[in-house]
């Protein structure tokens, strides 16, 4: 008798739409039109452009604007059709696209920094322009006068920027991988607080004003969220990418939040689930849950290499020290040999464990709470378009590619 042939089940993933081609240098930032079949790129080659969907179903340049330096970053409106671009030679230029997005019209030129632009934001609500650049600095401007409102001097080099209207709060992510949180007035602002999570450089950031947390990406492969509205001092860390996390971009009707990274990962996690919180002081170490001290092992009480005396005294050489990601006790490889996903504490991949946790997680705590998904380019930046549920990916290939999240995005 011939075996039944069962049918595989349908894996959901990102359906690609198109890729855009045509950029000489690396696209640094590019975002869909809402209500339209188009998309605003800036890149490297010192080109803006804006691309519209042709008969033939490819993207063509109806705006095609060098500008005089590499395009590092920019702002789009679509309610104003205001677009801001900065530039390497720390310029802001300030557009203004046409209904049809046949033409873009200047308005003025910010001399904002000293050196490249790193990120940019227009607030509609407040007629302000907030940058930060490799000069350390954050400023903000109005957009009506084009005049300097203020600024503040970061503690290192700004890579990620978001603002909340309703506080006026902004959050700045640095290189050194602080963030910080000034509180904006008309012509000054005040520091409310600096943390540090991330080992390495905080390379993007994206905030929810409905929940009010804020999510760090950073060069430690890690993303953060962090409860800013909360008052608990509370923070999750999730692991899923095997880079550096590139971009974020949180969809808020569905709780999920879309991070991208250098190994051109797309992970879309699921953070309508009830993950294992840590406060901020082991957060801050990176230690979740807490990390527990102790000179030998916790499970078999063999010494580590630095108990001197114990070694001695039960002539045994001293061990390597680990950490077991669950209890958090100090064990020695032997007591910990096993590896283990533990989802519901932000690790999506498989982590060191002692060998009584590995028996003790169920296949449910091994459940995943986030799709794995490969864009197949280097990843710089992101852009979702809610309304659609289309995703647009930009990478080091010089590609755009854009993307149908529906299957994933739900």
């Amino acid at each position: 008798m011939a075996a039944e042939i069962q049918p595989k089940p349908l894996t959901r993933k990102p359906i690609l739409l198109q890729r855009v081609e045509g950029s000489q240098e690396v696209v640094n930032m590019a975002v869909i039109v809402p209500k339209e079949e188009g998309v605003i790129s800036v890149s490297e080659d010192r080109t803006v452009r804006v691309w519209l969907k042709r008969d033939s179903g490819q993207y063509w340049p109806s705006i095609y604007q060098v500008m005089p330096s590499p395009c590092s970053c920019m702002s789009f409106n679509p309610e104003t059709r205001r677009l801001s671009i900065g530039l390497d030679n720390g310029t802001i230029s300030e557009f203004i696209l046409s209904e049809d997005y046949n033409k873009m019209t200047p308005v003025k030129n910010y001399q904002a920094h000293q050196s490249r632009v790193t990120m940019i934001l227009f607030v509609l609500e407040l007629e302000w322009v907030l940058s930060t650049g490799q000069d350390k600095q954050f400023a903000w401007h109005c957009s009506e006068s084009g005049q300097r409102l203020g600024g503040y001097r970061t503690s290192a080099v700004a890579s990620g920027l978001q603002f909340d209207v309703e506080t006026r709060h902004v959050f700045i992510g640095d290189q050194s991988g602080q963030v910080t949180i000034l509180k904006l007035e008309q012509d000054s602002c005040t520091l409310v607080t600096t943390f540090r999570g991330h080992t390495g450089g905080v390379t993007a950031l994206c905030w929810d004003p409905v929940q009010r947390v804020l999510f760090s990406g950073s060069s430690d492969h890690s993303v953060i969220m962090w409860d800013i509205g909360g008052r608990k001092g509370t923070a999750i860390e999730l692991q899923g990418h095997n880079d550096k996390v590139q971009a974020l971009s949180y969809v808020q009707h569905t709780r999920q939040l879309i991070s991208c990274g250098g190994d051109g990962g797309i992970v879309v996690w699921n953070m309508d689930v009830e993950r294992q919180e840590c406060d901020l002081l082991c957060a801050l170490f990176r230690k979740t849950p807490e990390w527990l001290d102790s000179d030998s092992c916790q499970k078999c009480d063999q010494p580590f290499f630095w108990n001197f005396k114990q070694m001695w005294d039960s002539k045994k050489i001293g061990l390597r020290q680990h950490h077991c990601r669950k209890c958090g006790k100090a064990v020695c490889g032997k007591c910990s040999s096993k590896r283990s996903s533990i989802p519901l504490m932000g690790f999506e991949f498989e982590v060191r464990v002692c060998d009584s946790c590995h028996e003790a997680i169920t296949d449910e705590e091994r459940a995943p709470t986030a799709t794995f998904h490969d864009s197949k380019h280097n990843i710089v930046h992101v852009h979702f378009d809610a309304t659609r549920g289309w995703l647009l990916t930009s990478g080091t290939d010089k590609v755009i590619k854009l993307w149908d999240m529906t299957p994933v995005v739900s």
